[in-house]
């Protein structure tokens, strides 16, 4: 049975890949490494490497294994599109996502590029979320390369949220998530930027899911903007039994 997420927006977690490198802005404060570096005191053995980039072979087949439909992140501890993870090992966990359509995978990279430039060689089966980390107006490009892609469903993570977003085109996006830094050095995250943001999705009905203020606003800190929260999610289309 699949371990239950404290991740607002999953339900569980698979990491075949474990490990990064900071890319853009957004990884300065990164909570994956923090914890990585703990596990890793713990003596977990998938984390021997601390957060260097890992491949996990033996955690391929585990999704199969878990027969209850669930809502799965991929990589919460690294991005599938590191330049350090090989083509044929993305290909790989495509192919257990393929024979898993009773899960729905959420991926989620910073490395757009690379993903664009890999998408047409992937099967993109319904069950496979794809999305892109934004935290500022000079990370917009990110959602342009998503739409390259051949995902169903496909989705952009303003998350950390470090600068308002003045310009950006939310066609052929089907969800936004929104969320401050967590962490004892969390950035501010202004409640204009994000008001803003929920704004843009109202007008083109995009669902829109609220995350946390994070850990720089005290009276803010918590989920609730405008007074409520914010749940909004594309529709789970689950086909039970796997392949």
């Amino acid at each position: 049975m699949a371990r239950r997420s404290g991740i607002e927006w999953t339900q569980t977690t698979w990491n075949p890949v474990t490990g990064c490198s900071k890319t853009s802005p957004g990884c300065l404060h990164c909570y994956a490494e923090r914890m990585a570096r703990r596990l890793q005191a713990m003596g977990q053995p998938n984390y021997a490497q601390g957060f260097q980039p890992t491949l996990h072979p033996h955690m391929l087949d585990l999704p199969l294994r878990w027969k209850t439909p669930s809502v799965i992140f991929v990589n919460s501890m690294s991005d599938l599109f590191h330049e350090q993870v090989p083509s044929g090992f993305i290909q790989e966990v495509f192919d257990r996502m393929n024979r898993s359509p009773q899960h729905t995978f959420q991926v989620l990279t910073k490395r757009s590029r690379r993903l664009r430039g890999l998408s047409p060689d992937l099967p993109w089966t319904p069950n496979i979320w794809m999305g892109v980390s934004v935290e500022s107006q000079e990370w917009v490009f990110r959602a342009d390369d998503l739409r390259g892609s051949g995902a169903a469903v496909k989705f952009i993570s303003f998350e950390p949220l470090l600068g308002p977003i003045e310009d950006i085109s939310l066609q052929g996006i089907d969800w936004v998530i929104v969320g401050g830094e967590s962490g004892p050095r969390a950035r501010p995250m202004r409640p204009e930027w994000v008001e803003q943001i929920q704004q843009i999705c109202a007008g083109v009905d995009i669902p829109f899911f609220f995350k946390q203020w994070g850990g720089w606003n005290r009276k803010k800190t918590g989920r609730l903007l405008k007074g409520r929260t914010w749940d909004g999610m594309p529709p789970i289309r689950q086909t039970v039994g796997a392949k």
